[in-house]
């Protein structure tokens, strides 16, 4: 189905952005696979004659939804612990940003090229959505962390840490 012309406008009140990383290293047993939800963030799809995306981020509003394996479980004093590294070591407190530069519409999906700004450093990224029949907008992109700069937090002398790809997820309904 087409998307009907117009903007389309997506936030956290109409939709859900997350982000999923998993952990490496020879002491990665004792970590977590994180499920991050994004708090403040506004999507807008204008559909015309072209498509584009554009997408807002505010990098100090990620909270730490859940934490899965680990040696013990993730305690609420823990997912500060993160949210915190996140804001002052990951993300430097600087916004997210995504500017598409070609959208292609067909078969119910939208690809999609554009411009991802993390911590000051642009980079293009190409990523499929699926467009439901009832305004449905999901998705998601791996994100190397190191083609941004961003080095994957580590700790135990290098023994646990992130990896460098997280996945980036979208699930939005159109209002």
């Amino acid at each position: 189905m087409p998307l009907p012309q117009g903007t389309h406008a997506f936030g956290p009140e109409n939709g859900a952005l997350a982000v999923r990383t998993g952990r490496t290293g020879a002491a990665a047993k004792a970590g977590h696979d994180l499920v991050i939800d994004v708090t403040a963030w506004r999507a807008t799809l204008e559909v015309g004659e072209q498509i584009s995306l554009v997408l807002d981020a505010d990098a100090t509003s990620l909270r730490v939804r859940e934490g899965t394996g680990g040696m013990q479980a993730l305690g609420d004093d823990d997912k500060v612990s993160i949210e915190q590294t996140i804001d002052d070591e990951v993300l430097k407190r600087q916004g997210i940003e995504f500017r598409s530069t070609a959208v292609q519409s067909g078969d119910g999906r939208l690809s999609v090229q554009g411009d991802l700004t993390l911590v000051g450093e642009m980079r293009p990224i190409a990523f499929e959505l699926t467009v439901g029949p009832d305004g449905a907008l999901g998705g998601s992109v791996v994100v190397k962390q190191t083609d941004w700069g961003i080095a994957p937090y580590s700790t135990l002398f290098g023994a646990l840490k992130v990896a460098d790809e997280v996945e980036v997820t979208i699930d939005a309904q159109s209002p």
